[in-house]
């Protein structure tokens, strides 16, 4: 009798030790972060790894799980739908979004909440490459009407800006959709007349580029310097790289592309505290991460800065979380103007 009566006695003690001894070793992983980004083979996947690595070492209360997806709007959409609890987003996503355009027409008004700028890591830096057996024939951006061009998955924000400098400097072309895996090969096939090629943070070719350049020998085409006036005078943002950060011979001394900003944005169930934690690591840990990245180059080089250009791109159209305000007062690049468009809970 005696026995029977304290076994469960023993197996309820033996269970509640084993909870008590297990309850801070789950406490110590930390609250799971849903953090969504581009598909693997991206510039923003790559860098949301090495991003998700830094701040879970740093930031133990914080478990980031980077859940890749077709590219950075689905992330947007996502976490505004309460999928994620931080996504990655670009100014012509913002743009879109806050003007009710494009791939956000109509989109708030099924939205759960509202997005937030956080962290501005870099700018995409999109151009376009040609076969190189090609240069006396496609000489300009202008040679690529009827042609058949790849400018990136549909998804792909900066697909859409390059369509868009295209269009201003009066290119009618052919979109042509094919997998990102076989765009050297389509472009070698003659499948293709041309193709989207980018850098990030203007200092390092996009992980693709890398296959693709395996499989054809691709020249940099540069718009003329009156298409590049053009593009100016509509207010795009033209810059000419060496050829050098390509990491191979594009044929021509510089790259002419069309930079636009990314960031990786937590959302408000983040505190202010936290995000003004998580960028002060990411500001001190930036040089370590531009060697293992070169995405990370610009915020290396000035960190503050780049959280300037990135939510003056976007100020008009999404607020800014009030860690990122904190931050930026701190650093001395807050603009006063902007205080009615801090984020509030």
């Amino acid at each position: 009798m005696l026995k029977r009566l304290f076994a469960p006695c023993a197996l309820a003690v033996l269970t509640l030790a084993v909870v008590a001894l297990a309850a801070p070793s789950a406490w110590a992983q930390g609250k799971d972060l849903k953090w969504g980004t581009s598909q693997v083979g991206s510039a923003g996947h790559k860098a949301q790894v090495l991003l998700a690595d830094v701040l879970n070492k740093e930031m133990p209360k914080y478990r980031i799980a980077v859940l890749p997806t077709a590219g950075a709007v689905p992330t947007v959409k996502g976490y505004a739908m309460g999928e994620f609890d931080a996504f990655y987003g670009s100014d012509i996503a913002f743009n879109e979004f806050g003007q009710d355009t494009g791939r956000f027409k109509g989109f708030k008004a099924q939205m759960k909440r509202n997005l937030v700028q956080s962290f501005w890591a870099y700018t995409i830096d999109p151009g376009l490459g040609i076969r190189f057996s090609d240069k006396d024939k496609i000489k300009k951006w202008g040679d690529l009407t009827g042609k058949r061009v790849y400018t990136g998955p549909l998804v792909f924000d900066n697909r859409l800006h390059l369509e868009r400098a295209l269009a201003a400097v009066g290119v009618k072309h052919q979109y042509i959709q094919v997998d990102l895996s076989t765009v050297g090969s389509q472009l070698a096939s003659g499948a293709l007349d041309a193709m989207i090629i980018y850098t990030s943070a203007q200092s390092t070719p996009v992980p693709f580029l890398a296959e693709a350049s395996l499989a054809v020998d691709w020249m940099a085409l540069n718009p003329s310097a009156e298409e590049k006036a053009t593009l100016k005078s509509k207010n795009f943002t033209v810059v000419d790289l060496p050829s050098s950060v390509f990491k191979r011979d594009t044929h021509t001394q510089t790259v002419t592309v069309t930079p636009l900003y990314f960031g990786f944005h937590p959302g408000m169930d983040i505190p202010a505290d936290d995000v003004y934690q998580m960028l002060k690591i990411l500001e001190a840990k930036a040089p370590e991460m531009a060697k293992a990245d070169e995405s990370f180059t610009q915020v290396a080089k000035d960190f503050a800065g780049m959280q300037k250009l990135g939510v003056e791109s976007s100020i008009e159209y999404v607020p800014v979380h009030p860690g990122l305000a904190r931050y930026m007062k701190e650093k001395g690049v807050w603009d006063p103007k902007w205080d009615s468009k801090i984020a509030q809970k």
